[in-house]
């Protein structure tokens, strides 16, 4: 039910209010309380733009978000597969301890990439500015 909401949600915003998203609010609960983006933030700005076809706007609103949207639209063909076939494919794969530690650590060296920018480029008051506390 996840991967059909990563897609979905999206698309509804696409649909329905693409004019403001550049200038609305994060929805993010780390973001309204600190002012910082969590590692996820973006990804569904990234994925609302990847249904407009700007790629390039996707990706710098989250690297990530184009690789979302492919891996949940490709899981959910394949899990429907195995229910048709009633055979198991990639289950093995998706148990992996080294792939989960591998994708951790590229998405931790992305976000300490991501937050040394991010506070090169903004202030502390544009920063809280951010938050729900200003």
């Amino acid at each position: 039910m996840g991967l059909v909401l990563i897609l979905l949600f999206p698309l509804y915003i696409y649909l329905f209010s693409f004019d403001g998203i550049d200038t609305s609010q994060s929805l993010c609960p780390f973001k309204m309380t600190t002012g910082f983006p969590c590692p996820g933030c973006g990804i569904t700005k990234s994925i609302v733009y990847l249904y407009d076809g700007d790629i390039k706007r996707s990706l710098s609103y989250h690297i990530f978000g184009p690789f979302a949207f492919v891996f949940s639209f490709g899981l959910i063909i394949m899990l429907t597969i195995e229910l048709i076939v009633n055979k198991e494919f990639f289950r093995k794969l998706f148990y992996n301890i080294k792939i989960a530690y591998f994708l951790a650590l590229v998405l931790s060296t992305f976000h300490i990439v991501r937050i040394i920018l991010f506070m090169q480029e903004n202030n502390l008051n544009s920063i809280l500015k951010e938050s729900i506390w200003f």
